[in-house]
């Protein structure tokens, strides 16, 4: 959300049109939020998954929105009950960090036995990414800030970096994937770091194209990056089906009321939330 109200960097300006999520001089979406969660409050004659009353959880995909009392989303979309035992805020939380994450994962071709390592592993996407990363059965190195270490090693990091005393480009270990969670690196930089055949997935995409483009052709180590983001509710069910199994929990830092999100906003962009910040709306419906 605060990616496309800033429009930063400038190339999405030029990239966002086309997908119909922003303009080139201003925003072309006035409300706000693709995640939510909340209850059903009626539904069309058509729909048969869904009915008033259900809680649920979901991602409004390129249409946003979520920053309202109400919302209306079709059948199709990244949608699904909410998790039993889990509350409207954590469900919430879930939505976006985690399926960006398991885009990235998959784009890296993660599976049992490799290695990767997560940068910025303490925020929405890296700490989506080290649950779902261990899920996999791949050996975990996850880089943050001091204050986050032992969270990050609750989620299940087999290793974990300090990054204000440690610089992991500079210490001689390698790995299959490296996921930039946070878009503080380059494919330049962690080049050196990639095992041969390694994949470098940075979540701010604008940036790299080039290097995807590139690296597509030439060379032995790859820049992949999840443009467009595709959220489906096949994604969603399975983050479901982690959570009720006890293998995936949302991390939040703060919530704030929607009257509020002009705060929340400037504390997000303060660059040091652990986790997820959340909006709640009529504190118990919509979130």
């Amino acid at each position: 959300d605060c990616g496309l109200r800033s429009a930063k960097p400038f190339i999405s300006r030029l990239i966002h049109p086309f997908f119909g999520i922003g303009g080139v001089l201003r925003p072309t979406r006035h409300i706000l939020g693709g995640e939510l969660a909340g209850e059903v409050e009626g539904v069309g004659a058509a729909v048969t998954e869904f009915a008033a009353g259900d809680e649920v959880f979901g991602i409004n995909v390129g249409i946003y929105g979520a920053h309202a009392e109400f919302v209306c989303m079709r059948e199709r979309a990244p949608l699904a009950r909410k998790p039993a035992g889990v509350s409207f805020e954590e469900a919430a939380a879930v939505c976006d960090g985690a399926s960006l994450a398991l885009m990235c994962l998959r784009l890296g071709d993660l599976r049992k036995g490799k290695s990767v390592l997560i940068y910025g592993a303490s925020g929405s996407i890296g700490t989506g990414a080290v649950q779902l990363a261990r899920h996999f059965e791949t050996e975990v190195t996850a880089v943050c800030n001091t204050k986050s270490l032992e969270l990050v090693r609750s989620l299940g990091a087999h290793r974990v970096i300090d990054y204000t005393k440690e610089d992991f480009t500079k210490n001689g270990e390698t790995y299959d994937v490296i996921l930039d969670a946070v878009g503080k690196h380059s494919f330049r930089r962690c080049r050196a770091s990639l095992k041969r055949g390694g994949i470098y997935i940075p979540t701010d995409g604008l940036y790299n194209l080039f290097w995807a483009l590139w690296t597509s052709r030439i060379g032995d180590k790859r820049v992949r990056v999840p443009i467009p983001p595709r959220y489906t509710k096949k994604d969603i069910l399975f983050l479901k089906e982690l959570i009720e199994a006890g293998e995936y929990r949302a991390v939040v830092d703060r919530c704030y009321p929607l009257e509020d999100v002009v705060e929340a906003t400037r504390y997000v962009e303060t660059g040091q939330k652990t986790g997820n910040v959340v909006l709640t709306v009529n504190a118990g419906r919509a979130r």
